[in-house]
């Protein structure tokens, strides 16, 4: 997924290449319902592929198969928390978000019950499978429901974290997983927290604000202009998409001269616009720009092309941010 240069910057860093955030999942949930009779993982036909073989052949009785109903997912999973169970519902997140939405609507998010769904093989995972089995509409259709909180962790350890803090949660929760080995990411020891982001770096010139599996592009796009540039960027890793860290974002595009938002998503109502949106509110005279997945027809190809094609690689967001950078040290000039 990531060129030579890009996995040469990450050795420089000391960046070490992980699992699958989809596999960390998989063994956490494992490791917590051993613990917790009461938990539960509903899936639609999902099990191999949201890696539940294991726990299937462990704790038959804690998982339960609907086929492929993703609306029954969403309506039985909602009744098992009405009647007490931690309930994980695992399916494709193009389907779940999609197809079911009324029910996350109207079981899940207006009945407030505290089901934690479960988006797997998300954003463009499914690669050459095409637009159907793409998820680039989540954040955007979720963002638009009340009481419904969004999360898309970036490395390993978040994704272990995030999964331990839905065990606990007690609202309602989306979290979205997707299918690509992850570098571990510089992360001090700050806790995961609902609505948190994560400083990965600090700089100045610029800041990078990203989610999920484009944080680590995020990451080695700062060293690669540092190095080449000079510039010292920020870098923020955004779990939570809704709450969003308000406080984070705004300090950003005080503090820094530009601002960069990147998500494996559709351009439209996802990260980008969320802080375009509360950046504008505030009245702050920030260069913006959101690199995500334009309004077309996307590409065909793995995921490392079509993120080669939309510049949400390592090369790609250094020049959006480069390009940026330049065009406000001319307006300042």
């Amino acid at each position: 997924m990531h060129s030579a240069a890009a996995r040469e910057t990450a050795a420089a860093l000391g960046l070490e290449l992980g699992r699958a955030n989809l596999e960390i999942f998989a063994e956490t949930l494992l490791e917590l319902a051993r613990a917790d009779g009461n938990l539960l993982a509903v899936t639609s036909d999902s099990r191999g592929s949201g890696k539940l073989g294991p726990f299937g052949k462990a704790l038959p009785r804690q998982i339960v198969e609907v086929g492929i109903a993703e609306q029954n997912l969403v309506g039985i999973a909602a009744g098992l928390a009405s009647a007490g169970k931690n309930v994980f519902a695992v399916s494709p997140a193009c389907f779940l978000t999609a197809r079911s939405f009324e029910q996350v609507k109207n079981d899940i998010a207006y009945s407030d019950r505290p089901v934690c769904l479960v988006g797997i093989s998300a954003g463009v995972s499914y690669g050459a499978l095409g637009s159907t089995h793409h998820s680039i509409h989540d954040f955007a259709a979720l963002r638009a429901l009340n009481n419904l909180d969004i999360a898309a962790p970036a490395d390993n350890r978040e994704a272990a974290e995030a999964v331990r803090f839905a065990a606990r949660s007690q609202t309602p929760l989306y979290l979205r997983f997707g299918k690509a080995a992850l570098f571990s990411l510089p992360c001090p020891e700050q806790p995961f927290a609902r609505g948190k982001a994560r400083l990965l770096r600090d700089g100045g010139d610029l800041a990078f604000i990203a989610t999920g599996e484009t944080v680590i592009h995020a990451v080695l796009a700062a060293e690669h202009l540092a190095r080449t540039e000079g510039l010292q960027c920020r870098v923020l890793s955004v779990p939570f998409i809704k709450p969003l860290d308000e406080d984070a974002v705004l300090a950003a595009a005080r503090e820094c001269r530009a601002v960069v938002t990147a998500e494996e998503h559709m351009v439209h109502g996802g990260l980008g616009e969320a802080c375009a949106a509360l950046i504008l509110a505030a009245g702050m005279p920030c260069r913006f720009r959101a690199a995500a997945i334009p309004d077309e027809y996307t590409v065909t190809g793995s995921q490392a092309d079509i993120f080669r094609h939309y510049g949400l690689t390592m090369e790609g967001l250094a020049q959006t941010a480069l390009t940026l950078a330049q065009s406000s040290a001319a307006q300042t000039a």
